[in-house]
C-alpha cells in the first residue's frame, strides 16, 4: 500500500489515483539558460525513480516534465551572448538531455514548452480576468489578485498578513496589492513577444506551468513535484492561478525533494561550491552520481561531497562484484526480498531503506555462489530490483573494469601484468607477485585472487 508525503496536508497519505490504475504526474523542469547543476540532477533522479516505481506498480503513468524556455534569465543571457534566444534554449535542452541519458534518466511521456504553449496561457489568463482575479496594471501588465484568491498560503503555510508586511517599501506601483504578481508581461525592446489581447508581450513564470500542466494532464490531476525551493512562491501561485481558472480542485498531492548541500553549505554560485552535472561527470561515472542520489531520502537534505561519492563508488562496487560469474536468468525472484524491497518503497519511496534490501540481498548471493541455484535466483532479483531504481543495469565486468580513463593502464595492459603475476606465483617467486599487485594497485586497479586459483581485478572507482 503506498503511502507519499503531501506537502499540502504535511502528512504521508495513501495514494488513491483519481481513475484506478492511471496516474497523471507534473514535475516543474528546468529553466534552459545554461547547463544542469547537482540540483537538477536530483529532481531528474528523484521523479525518473518515482516514475520508475509506478510503473513496476503497474500503474498507466503518464508523465510531464516542462520546459522552460523564455523568462528573464534566459533574455539575459542570450543578449549577453549575443545569441537569439531560441538557439541558446535548444543547445541547453540538448545538453540537458545528454546529461539525463548519462544519468539512466527516462524520457518524460510528455515534454511541453512554455514557447509552445502561449494559446493555453493567453486563455487561462482571460479566464482570471473574466473572474475578476487579475487586472491589467497602470504600466500595462497583467497581474494576478492575490487577495481575492481563498486559502492563499496554503502549500507554504505562509500567512498573508504576514507576507504584505513583510514586502518591501519601495513596491512595483503598477500593481494594486505588493503581494500581486505577474501574469503577462508588456513587451520591451529587443525582448521576444508574442500577440495578446493586452498587447505584445510573453507570459510571467508562474502562469507557464499552470497552463502546461493542465494542458497535458486536465484541470484537476494526482501528483505535482518538483524542488522545495519552489513552494513558494512558484508552487503557490500555480494553484491560485489553476483553481481561479477552472473552478477546480488543481492537484491531490504536492512532493517536493530536499536540497542539495555541497559539504554541509548550502549550493550557490555565490559560494563558489556550485557544481554542474558535467563537471562532476568529469570525476565520477554517471552511475555512481544516481547511486548517491539515491542513498538519500528524497525529502531529506543531500550533502554532496567528494568523500560522499567515493562512499556511493564503493558501494556499487559491492554491488556489482555480487553480480560478477553469476549468471541472469528468466526465473522468478525471491519473494521475501521482493516484499522487503516494496515496503521501502511504498513508504514514501524510501530509496534509502531499499538499497540496503540490495545489499542484504548481495550479501546473501555472495555467501551461496557455490549452490548455482540459489544463487542464480539472488542474482535475478537483486538486478530486478535494481532496475526499479535504475541501478545495476550493466554487465558487472563492464562496470568493475570500466572508468580507467585515458590516464589510467589500458585493459590489456592490466592483462599483461596479472599474467606476469600468474607466472610470478608458478615460480613461487612471491616477492614479484606481491611487486605486481602492489603497482596495479598504484595505478587503481585492485587485484583478487579467488576460489579455483582464478585472479580477477576491478578498477577502484
Amino acid at each position: 500500500m503506498l503511502k507519499i508525503y503531501n506537502t499540502l496536508t504535511r502528512s504521508k497519505e495513501i495514494f488513491k489515483p483519481r481513475v484506478e490504475g492511471k496516474v497523471g504526474l507534473y514535475v516543474c523542469g528546468m529553466t534552459v539558460y545554461d547547463y544542469c547543476h547537482i540540483g537538477h540532477a536530483r529532481v531528474m533522479v528523484v521523479f525518473d525513480t518515482v516514475a520508475r516505481y509506478f510503473r513496476y506498480c503497474e500503474y498507466d503513468l503518464t508523465y510531464v516534465r516542462n520546459v522552460t524556455d523564455i523568462d528573464d534569465k534566459i533574455i539575459q543571457r542570450a543578449n549577453e551572448k549575443g545569441e537569439d534566444f531560441l538557439a541558446l534554449t535548444e543547445r541547453f535542452i540538448d545538453a540537458m538531455h545528454e546529461d539525463e541519458r548519462a544519468l539512466s534518466v527516462l524520457p518524460p511521456d510528455i515534454e511541453p514548452k512554455a514557447t509552445q504553449s502561449m494559446n493555453e496561457i493567453i486563455v487561462m489568463i482571460e479566464a482570471l480576468i473574466k473572474k475578476d482575479l487579475a487586472y491589467v496594471g497602470t504600466n500595462g501588465d497583467v497581474f494576478y489578485a492575490v487577495a481575492k484568491f481563498a486559502g492563499y498560503g496554503k502549500l507554504s503555510g505562509k500567512n498573508i498578513e504576514d507576507l504584505q508586511a513583510g514586502e518591501r517599501v519601495g513596491i512595483d506601483n503598477a500593481k494594486k496589492d505588493p503581494m500581486d504578481f505577474v501574469l503577462w508581461k508588456m513587451a520591451k525592446s529587443n525582448e521576444p513577444s508574442w500577440d495578446s489581447p493586452w498587447g505584445k508581450g510573453r507570459p510571467g513564470w508562474h502562469i507557464e506551468c499552470s497552463a502546461m500542466s493542465t494542458c497535458c494532464l486536465g484541470n484537476h490531476f494526482d501528483i505535482h513535484g518538483g524542488g522545495m525551493d519552489l513552494q513558494f512562491p512558484h508552487h503557490e501561485n500555480e494553484i491560485a492561478q489553476s483553481e481561479g481558472a477552472t473552478g477546480e480542485k488543481f492537484v491531490n498531492l504536492w512532493m517536493h525533494n530536499g536540497f542539495v548541500r555541497v559539504d554541509e553549505e548550502k549550493m550557490s554560485k555565490s559560494l563558489g561550491n556550485f557544481f554542474t552535472v558535467r563537471e562532476v561527470l568529469k570525476k565520477y561515472r554517471p552511475e555512481i552520481i544516481r547511486f548517491f542520489i539515491l542513498s538519500s531520502q528524497y525529502r531529506s537534505p543531500l550533502n554532496y561531497s567528494d568523500e560522499q561519492l567515493d562512499d556511493a563508488g564503493a558501494a556499487l562496487t559491492r554491488l556489482y562484484t555480487a553480480l560478477r560469474d553469476v549468471e541472469i536468468k528468466e526465473i522468478p525472484g525471491n519473494a521475501e526480498y521482493i516484499q522487503r524491497f516494496e515496503e521501502a518503497m511504498d513508504d514514501d519511496f524510501n530509496t534509502p531503506v531499499a538499497v540496503a534490501v540490495l545489499f542484504d540481498l548481495a550479501r546473501e548471493l555472495n555467501s551461496k555462489k557455490a549452490d548455482t541455484g540459489k544463487a542464480e535466483v539472488l542474482a535475478v532479483t537483486l538486478k530486478q530490483l535494481a532496475g526499479v531504481l535504475g541501478i545495476l543495469q550493466d554487465d558487472p565486468e563492464t562496470f568493475l573494469q570500466g572508468g580507467g580513463g585515458e590516464e589510467g593502464l589500458s585493459e590489456d595492459e592490466i592483462n599483461q601484468y596479472i599474467q606476469s603475476r600468474v607466472e610470478a606465483k608458478k615460480n613461487k617467486d612471491w616477492a614479484k607477485a606481491d611487486e605486481i599487485r602492489d603497482l596495479l594497485k598504484a595505478q587503481s586497479v585492485i587485484v583478487e585472487d579467488v576460489a579455483g586459483g582464478a585472479t580477477v581485478w576491478r578498477r577502484e572507482n
